[in-house]
C-alpha cells in the first residue's frame, strides 16, 4: 500500500468543493471506525508541509482527549485546520480563526464537532461554578435553556444530556452564520459549506445533524 507523502497542494484545493470536503471527511471517519485508516509519511508530510499550508476544512471541536480530531476523520498534515474548546462554542477568537482558514487559507468547510458525555456540557447542565470555568460554561446555556425534557434537567438524566449536546452543536452553526458576515457570505455563495455534527464515543462514528 503506498502511503500519503505529500500534503494538499492550492492546485488541488482549488478543485475542491464543500461537498467534495464533507464527502471526504464522512469518508475519513468511516475508515476510522471501521479500522482502516490509511497509510501516511509523516517524515515526507513534514518536509511536504514546510512551503506553505492548503487546509480543506476547519473543525471546531471539544478539548476532549477521547476526541483526537484527526484521528477520527482520518486526516493527515496539513489536512484541516482544528480549533478546541471544552464545549465547541463559538467566541470572537475562534470566529477569527475559521475567518482566516476559509477566507484567506481557501478551506471549504466548517465543521462544528460535539460529542457524546461531553463533560462540559455535563457541568453546565449541572451548573458547576469553579474559576474560571463558570465563565465558560455560560457560552452553553442557551443550548441548556432551549432543551426541553420530561425529566431531571441534570446530566444525570442522558437523554436530557444529549439533547443539549446536539442543540450546542445546532446553535453553534447559527451563531457562525449570524456573526460573521464573512462566512455566512461565503456560504451564501457557496464557497463553503457550515455543517455539525456528534461523535459516538462508543462507535467511533460521527452522526451529521439537520
Amino acid at each position: 500500500m503506498n502511503k500519503i507523502d505529500k500534503i494538499i497542494s492550492k492546485q488541488e484545493q482549488n478543485l475542491m468543493t464543500p461537498e467534495s470536503v464533507l464527502n471526504d471527511l464522512l469518508e475519513g471517519n468511516k475508515r476510522f471506525f471501521e479500522d482502516r485508516l490509511e497509510s501516511r509519511n509523516y517524515t515526507a508530510q513534514i518536509i511536504s508541509a514546510t512551503s506553505g499550508q492548503y487546509p480543506k476544512a476547519i473543525v471546531l471541536s471539544c478539548v476532549d482527549s477521547r476526541v483526537p480530531v484527526e484521528t477520527v476523520f482520518d486526516q493527515g498534515i496539513g489536512d484541516i485546520f482544528v480549533s478546541r474548546v471544552a464545549g465547541n462554542f463559538v467566541n470572537t477568537d475562534i470566529l477569527g480563526s475559521m475567518e482566516y482558514a476559509c477566507k484567506v487559507a481557501g478551506s471549504k468547510l466548517v465543521f462544528v464537532l460535539g460529542h457524546e458525555k461531553c463533560g462540559a456540557v455535563s457541568s453546565a447542565c449541572d451548573h458547576v461554578e469553579l474559576g474560571n470555568i463558570t465563565s465558560m460554561l455560560k457560552n452553553i446555556k442557551p443550548a441548556i435553556n432551549q432543551t426541553e425534557t420530561d425529566g431531571e434537567r441534570s446530566s444525570k438524566n442522558l437523554a436530557y444530556l444529549e439533547a443539549v449536546v446536539e442543540k450546542n452543536v445546532q446553535l453553534n452553526v447559527e451563531r457562525i452564520r449570524a456573526e460573521s458576515p464573512i462566512l455566512n457570505s461565503l456560504e451564501e455563495m457557496g464557497e463553503i459549506m457550515i455543517v455539525g455534527g456528534v461523535y459516538s464515543l462508543e462507535t467511533g462514528e460521527i452522526i451529521m445533524l439537520a
